[in-house]
C-alpha cells in the first residue's frame, strides 16, 4: 500500500514537472523580427478625423507607420515633434487577436517628460455597435509625463468613465527608470492589475449588469503612445523630444479552465 502510494506521487511529480507552461499562450509576441506583424496587429493611422477628431480626448498628435519599427528584438513607438507638429504610434489586434478571460502580461520602458501618454489597453470587440463606453474599457497601463512616478489602472463602462470611479493610482519610484512589467488577470467575477507581480487594483463588483461590467465578450489590445490631450496635459514641453515608449514583449494566457 505504501509503495502503491509513493508511485502515485512520484507520477503526479512528473506529471507536473514535464507540463509545459506555454500551453496556456494564446498569443505571443516578442518583437523578434524586422517588421511588424500585420496577421496580429493593426496600424491605426491620422489624428482621428472626421468621426473622432483629437482621439476622443483633443490629443495632438498624428498617427503614422513611420513612427513604429521594431528595433533590438523590441517594439519602439515614437513621439516626434517636426515643424510644430506632433507624430506618434498606435497599433490594435482588432478582428485578429482578440479574447473573453485571461492574462495578459507586458514589458514595457515608459518615455518621459511633460506631454506624453503611454497607454496598455483593451476596448470591446463590439465597439462599432455598442459605441464607447458601452463597449467596456480596460487599461492595464496608463502613464501621463507629467505627472512622474504614476501608473494609472482604470476601468471604464457605462456607470463610470472618463473621470472612473473604477480607479487606482499606484505611485511607484523611478517607473521611468528602465523595463518594467505590467499585467492583467480577468475572468468572470474580476479583473486584477499588478505591476512587477505586485497586485495593485482589484475590480470585483457584485453587480454584473451590462452598465457595470460589459466585461463578459471577447476584448482586442491597444498599444499608443499619445501626445496632449485631456490626461495627457495641454501643456506640452517641446524640448523632451523625441520620445520612445518600448516594448519588450507581450504575452497573453487563457484563464484556467
Amino acid at each position: 500500500m505504501i509503495l502503491r502510494l509513493l508511485l502515485l506521487l512520484m507520477f503526479l511529480f512528473v506529471q507536473k514537472r514535464d507540463k509545459n507552461p506555454e500551453e496556456s499562450v494564446i498569443f505571443m509576441d516578442n518583437f523578434n523580427d524586422t517588421i511588424l506583424d500585420l496577421n496580429h496587429w493593426n496600424y491605426e493611422l491620422g489624428n482621428g478625423c472626421p468621426e473622432l477628431c483629437g482621439w476622443g480626448n483633443k490629443e495632438y498628435q498624428n498617427y503614422t507607420k513611420e513612427n513604429i519599427f521594431l528595433r533590438n528584438e523590441k517594439l519602439v513607438i515614437k513621439a516626434t515633434n517636426k515643424n510644430n507638429r506632433y507624430f506618434s504610434g498606435r497599433i490594435t489586434t482588432k478582428d485578429k487577436i482578440e479574447f473573453q478571460y485571461g492574462t495578459v502580461e507586458v514589458k514595457a520602458k515608459l518615455p518621459r517628460g511633460k506631454g506624453v501618454w503611454p497607454a496598455i489597453w483593451m476596448l470591446g470587440h463590439d465597439i462599432d455597435e455598442n459605441y464607447w463606453p458601452g463597449c467596456g474599457e480596460i487599461d492595464i497601463m496608463e502613464y501621463v509625463g507629467r505627472l512622474p512616478g504614476e501608473i494609472h489602472n482604470t476601468l471604464h463602462t457605462t456607470d463610470s468613465y472618463g473621470i472612473s470611479k473604477n480607479t487606482k493610482i499606484t505611485r511607484v519610484n523611478n517607473i521611468e527608470d528602465g523595463f518594467h512589467i505590467y499585467k492583467m488577470n480577468w475572468d468572470k467575477n474580476q479583473i486584477q492589475f499588478s505591476i512587477d507581480n505586485d497586485i495593485v487594483y482589484t475590480f470585483a463588483p457584485e453587480e454584473k449588469s451590462n452598465d457595470i461590467w460589459p466585461f463578459n465578450k471577447p476584448f482586442y489590445l491597444i498599444l499608443n503612445l499619445a501626445i496632449g490631450g485631456h490626461f495627457g496635459g495641454f501643456e506640452v514641453d517641446d524640448t523632451i523630444f523625441p520620445q520612445e515608449f518600448i516594448i519588450d514583449y507581450i504575452k497573453v494566457h487563457k484563464a484556467p479552465i
